[in-house]
């Protein structure tokens, strides 16, 4: 009896996403395309998927999250985070000289610190939190909120350590806000405000 061997059936956007989100991290470690890393993070993590989205996908991208969502909701667990971050980040930075070191030079760039980190992370989190996350869920509900987690954190690996342990828990956190909220903006808010904290404290701004 002759056994046939039958190629497994694909859901084209999964692995659309899966790869093309792949190939982004890594040219976006390997290369740069513009003189500033922060403007290849806006072309690679928000344009890119943008115009895969609608001229790939043929859809809106408020269906990966590009929206406002419950707002109401959504902008008060962010001055919620906020608040308890910034006493968190505080604490962090006086004891840990490895984000002081890394992150204080930031404070010399060429742009203003808040321009800057936007720049830097309004596509990381839409990649993340955004195309990744509900472009998973429609296949793997929930579960999709791990599995956005596992690169975002793969992805912080040359940053300080006790950073890039914390992020499987960062980025699921941050998945489930733009779970519930239906929209990456409010992670992406949160995220925003500490990353510009951290470099303010790591640099003594705060003295």
């Amino acid at each position: 009896m002759n056994s046939v061997v039958t190629f497994p059936r694909f859901d084209w956007k999964i692995v659309t996403i899966t790869v093309v989100s792949t190939l982004l991290l890594m040219v976006d470690y390997y290369h740069r395309l513009m003189p500033l890393k922060a403007y290849d993070r806006v072309l690679l993590y928000l344009v890119v998927p943008l115009v895969i989205i609608v001229f790939i996908f043929r859809e809106s991208p408020a269906e990966y999250g590009f929206r406002l969502g419950d707002w109401k909701w959504g902008l008060s667990l962010t001055l919620a985070a906020c608040a308890g971050m910034t006493l968190i980040l505080w604490l962090l930075l006086r004891g840990d000289t490895s984000m002081q070191d890394y992150y204080a030079p930031l404070l010399d760039g060429p742009l203003p610190l808040p321009l800057y980190t936007l720049l830097e992370l309004i596509g990381w989190e839409f990649l993340f939190r955004g195309w990744i996350l509900f472009g998973y869920a429609r296949k793997f509900g929930p579960e999709a909120l791990w599995l956005q987690a596992v690169p975002f954190a793969l992805a912080h690996i040359g940053k300080p350590e006790i950073e890039t342990l914390s992020t499987i828990f960062g980025g699921f956190v941050f998945g489930w806000i733009a779970w519930r909220a239906g929209s990456f903006l409010y992670p992406f808010l949160i995220h925003w405000y500490i990353f510009t904290m951290v470099v303010l404290l790591a640099g003594g701004f705060f003295g």
